[in-house]
């Protein structure tokens, strides 16, 4: 076997079981073709002839951020990958520009998004973490809590999977390879989306959930229930440090109840038991308590201070009702605002990929129903906005570059690229320094450049909707822009 093809097989899967171990893929609860009112709603207002709804906090279990921290960066809670015998065949210790501090023992020479183990049989893996999808590059610099928006989940690397298994010959190791294979190959077609960028979680995980009994959480070769056709449902990964305002975890209000049960199902490609799920669990209060103590990053160009301030009251009169208001008392209404206000692409919010009805009452029922709820909504929650500047693209999908553009819909592109450079930035329009093309992906030859093309005339990945900030003049805009660099 060749080091390139070995090479190619083992970063390829990791990088998809990285994503099914992505702790949540929260931010921005009638079932789908319910009510959108909640029974834990707030009052429901008129606000031009649609409803307001907020949704309630809720109690949640204490941790300790320093303990979370350590359980992140070193516990296993992903419990199966390649043996390390393979993965040492072809990766070298990390740089020093792909760790993070804290890592003890084998993890301190891997990247931040892999972590070493040894199994109950006492194979060395390595395997996946949450900062595969939680930790992303802005302007060169690596930060925990930013999504990654550079990912590339274009390509089925199932296939592969098999290879790693050339060079294994030891008997437990071989065991473990197999386990990890095939938990791969199952959510393998349903984690390809057609544009780099996005994030493909919530597809595949209704897929682990059928493969799993929801009493016991056994695993099985064969799906338990039903399985739709895989979809191409993008979601752009939101930063944690919104978590700290937020009562639920998804775009579209659902993940209710004990947010550290949510954010633990990631587990849920390599466990097999209650047993193994309560054992991770016990520790991810703590991640969730460090998860809440993530700051977002400053606003690292200059910033015109009197505009800014120009644009706060214009802010403030447009966009807090939705988004909060910011400063020395800052208010957050967790406010999710239904398709037929906000209008922007709604198969998210239609109960597609883990948001069925079926994989919903799958969860309900399970070890994770016990503390927890997925209960989805038909709309969006609109998020708060600290660290903006730091989380383009922008919409649920990220399907609009820039926050000028999100403030303009007539000058949002219909088809356009980047780089995926993280600093190619644009300090004056807030995002993404991206090309604007005259063709999508149907007129596209070249498979590289395809799959960096965003078309946002392709099902799920539209950039319509948000229209609020077209109301406002080309001076307002301006002033709000600004005042966005300071939040």
């Amino acid at each position: 076997m060749k080091a390139s093809s070995l090479f190619f097989a083992i970063s390829s899967v990791l990088v998809l079981s990285a994503a099914a171990g992505a702790c949540s893929k929260s931010d921005d609860a009638a079932a789908p073709g319910g009510p959108a009112q909640t029974a834990d709603a707030g009052p429901d207002t008129a606000s031009d002839d649609f409803p307001v709804i907020t949704l309630g906090a809720e109690p949640q279990r204490d941790g300790d951020p320093q303990k979370g921290y350590r359980a992140l960066v070193n516990e296993a809670y992903v419990p199966c990958g390649i043996p390390d015998t393979a993965y040492s065949k072809v990766f070298q210790p990390a740089p020093e520009s792909a760790r993070v501090p804290g890592r003890e023992g084998r993890n301190a020479t891997l990247p931040y998004n892999f972590t070493a183990m040894k199994t109950k049989d006492g194979v060395d893996i390595v395997t996946s973490n949450c900062l595969s999808c939680h930790a992303g590059r802005i302007d060169g610099k690596l930060v925990v809590g930013l999504g990654a928006a550079d990912s590339d989940f274009t390509n089925d690397p199932s296939g592969t999977a098999g290879l790693v298994g050339a060079v294994l010959t030891d008997p437990k190791e071989l065991a473990e390879w197999k386990k990890w294979k095939e938990r791969v190959q199952v959510v393998g077609p349903y984690s390809v989306l057609s544009t780099r960028g996005p994030n493909p979680a919530d597809g595949f995980t209704a897929v682990l959930f059928a493969h799993h009994d929801p009493k016991t959480l056994a695993w099985s070769s064969t799906p338990l229930m039903d399985v739709p056709p895989p979809q191409d449902v993008p979601v752009d990964v939101p930063p944690w440090w919104r978590m700290k305002k937020k009562s639920s975890m998804f775009y579209v209000g659902g993940g209710r109840g004990d947010h550290a049960r949510i954010m633990m199902t990631a587990s849920i490609l390599c466990t097999s038991s209650v047993e193994e799920s309560r054992a991770i669990d016990a520790y991810f209060a703590d991640i969730r308590a460090y998860i809440m103590s993530i700051e977002p990053p400053k606003y690292p160009f200059p910033i015109d201070r009197a505009l800014a301030d120009k644009g706060r009251p214009v802010f403030e009169q447009t966009c807090s009702r939705c988004h909060g208001t910011y400063g020395d008392k800052p208010t957050y209404p967790n406010r999710l605002v239904v398709l037929q206000e906000i209008a922007t692409d709604p198969i998210l919010a239609s109960g597609a990929a883990q948001f069925g009805p079926p994989f919903v009452k799958w969860y309900k029922d399970s070890f994770f129903g016990e503390l927890a709820r997925l209960e989805p909504q038909q709309g969006y929650v609109a998020p708060p906005l600290d660290g903006i500047w730091a989380t383009a693209p922008y919409l649920h999908n990220g399907s609009v570059p820039t926050i000028a553009a999100l403030l303009d819909s007539s000058t949002r592109p219909t088809y356009w690229t980047r780089d995926f450079d993280s600093k190619s930035y644009d300090p004056g329009a807030v995002g993404w320094k991206h090309t604007v093309v005259d063709h999508g992906k149907d007129g596209e030859s070249d498979a590289t450049k395809k799959s960096e093309l965003y078309d946002t005339t392709r099902l799920g990945y539209s950039n319509a909707g948000h229209l609020f900030g077209d109301k406002l003049s080309a001076d307002d805009r301006a002033a709000v822009i600004e005042y966005l660099k300071t939040l």
